[in-house]
């Protein structure tokens, strides 16, 4: 699902459109029958009902203002057959005649009206209400969203999901809450049966924690809700295994920020490593610029300091909203600067310094790079950028095969990145954001680079291109691709075999560039 024009992250057609492109997803899944069938269908129900109140709430009422009274008429009996069959997919199961004839008729109206919506109705609204108005409209239709997905939680409202589902959908619909309710522990897994099990396990016990959905809270909302750390946390739990990794010394100190003021440092010194000055490695945790922290990347840095002998280092930069585009970017540049000049006073070698991160992190670790070799400064000796950000666009086929994949899906990447760029809709065109719009010239700057994808992501497809861009360019270019993982997988070593085996791939890559044989710790156990 692609609108034909150029919109921004936070507006309304932006916003329908990535709605469009998750479920056109879960239906494919249900076609190849593959998966979890009744959760899929619960998901794919819970999608459409927040979705058909958030546009019947923000943009049909404006539809006969700005002249597109049909428009109006159509889009509302279409939802409204919408919503009946949801209500006998509720009450029948996978395999009965009525559910999947329902399920059927329900795939065809539904992609008759995204095609509807996304080539005439929602190009006709821009038109006619003005492009200025998006992101207004945008901000209604997440604010819509936030009245329906509730449940007893101390950050969200106290009125019960199934209770908010059946007073938005009206009458005939109460039955809607049937197929919701007991289920909100389901709506945030991955149910395409892509996953490895061990992936799966991950996935399945953030969703059993009852996250809301991230993509349509307000940022201090969405901090509260549970992280990837907390979903490996909780498999570690059940399986009886304890954490974190241990290492012989962590210490936070504060340090300059890119904004006269301060931001925290964590440094990580393992047992492991030879006599003298370690090398260094700067890791940048993810989040998308507006989630996270160096807590949620803990048992990434742990996992590198114990695989490479190397300290390690991670700035906990300032987020947007509060602080948009540049502020984070400017804040890791400050911080490497700092660990180049004071490495010695916590036992690091200023000359052997590696950078990388994940997600954003990995978009900051080469945004550095380049900044420093503007600046004529002496680079990181290698850098390695984990399922990396590398363009604004919804770039490739992985928008497409990714965009229902937990925990980063195409909506929850469109509201990162509209909260990121707030005021900033220039940040598009920075190269300090978009490293695939680079020369070759530039990219062939870069340290040799190790770029980490995984398969159910969708930015798997930017980090795929941006890794053959530098290898066009001459860069020293390692490309590791897993399979049956998701965004967010590289921290899970404790109970995910292949985030263990990509841990040891970036700690060689690390430990080439340094000269030093890793320890490579024995890998925990997964089972």
């Amino acid at each position: 699902m692609a609108l034909s024009y150029p919109t921004q992250p936070g507006d309304i057609d932006h916003l329908i459109a990535d709605d469009h492109a998750i479920v056109e997803r879960q239906f494919q899944h249900l076609e190849a029958g593959r998966g979890n069938r009744r959760v899929l269908v619960d998901q794919v129900s819970f999608e459409l009902a927040l979705h058909a109140f958030a546009e019947e709430t923000v943009i049909y009422p404006v539809w006969p203002e700005v002249g597109m009274e049909d428009e109006h008429d159509d889009a509302e009996h279409e939802h409204q057959e919408i919503k009946e069959l949801l209500v006998v997919l509720g009450r029948h199961e996978p395999g009965e005649d009525d559910f999947e004839e329902a399920l059927s008729r329900l795939v065809e109206l539904v992609r008759h009206h995204v095609h509807d919506e996304e080539d005439e109705e929602l190009p006709e609204f821009r038109r006619k209400a003005g492009a200025e108005r998006m992101a207004q409209y945008g901000r209604e239709f997440l604010a819509a969203k936030r009245q329906a997905p509730t449940r007893p939680h101390p950050d969200a409202p106290s009125e019960g999901l199934a209770e908010r589902l059946a007073g938005m959908l009206a009458k005939p619909l109460d039955h809607v809450r049937d197929v919701l309710s007991g289920k909100q522990k389901e709506m945030a897994t991955d149910a395409s049966g892509l996953l490895d099990p061990e992936a799966q396990a991950i996935v399945d016990a953030h969703s059993s924690m009852g996250p809301l959905p991230f993509e349509i809270l307000e940022p201090d909302q969405a901090r509260k809700q549970p992280g990837p750390d907390d979903a490996v946390k909780k498999v570690m739990a059940d399986r009886g295994l304890e954490g974190p990794e241990p290492v012989a010394h962590v210490e936070d100190r504060m340090i300059p920020d890119g904004a006269d003021g301060e931001q925290r440092l964590r440094i990580y010194t393992p047992e492991a490593g030879g006599p003298g000055p370690r090398p260094v490695i700067m890791w940048i945790h993810g989040g998308g610029w507006v989630l996270f922290d160096i807590d949620t990347y803990d048992a990434s840095c742990r996992g590198l300091a114990n695989k490479t002998g190397a300290i390690v280092v991670s700035p906990d930069y300032r987020r947007a909203p509060e602080a948009v585009f540049p502020a984070a970017h400017d804040d890791v540049l400050a911080a490497y600067r700092w660990t180049v000049a004071n490495a010695a006073s916590f036992g690091g070698d200023p000359a052997r310094i590696g950078i990388g991160g994940e997600s954003v992190g990995g978009n900051m670790a080469p945004a550095t790079c380049l900044q420093l070799a503007d600046a004529g400064e002496p680079l990181p000796v290698a850098q390695v950028c984990v399922y990396p950000l590398t363009t604004p666009e919804q770039h490739g086929d992985s928008m497409e095969d990714a965009a229902d994949a937990r925990p980063l899906n195409r909506a929850l990447l469109s509201w990162m990145a509209m909260h990121a760029f707030e005021g900033r809709p220039d940040a598009a065109d920075d190269p300090r954001i978009d490293l695939l719009g680079l020369p070759a010239e530039r990219l062939a700057l870069l340290p040799p680079t190790m770029v980490v994808t995984a398969e159910r992501d969708v930015l798997r497809s930017q980090g795929q291109d941006f890794a053959r861009r530098l290898e066009d360019a001459g860069v020293a270019t390692t490309a590791r691709h897993y399979d049956g993982v998701m965004h967010e997988f590289f921290g899970a070593a404790a109970v995910l075999e292949k985030a263990e085996d990509a841990q040891r791939a970036a700690a060689r890559h690390f430990t080439e560039a340094f000269g030093t044989a890793a320890p490579l710790s024995p890998a925990p156990p997964t089972a």
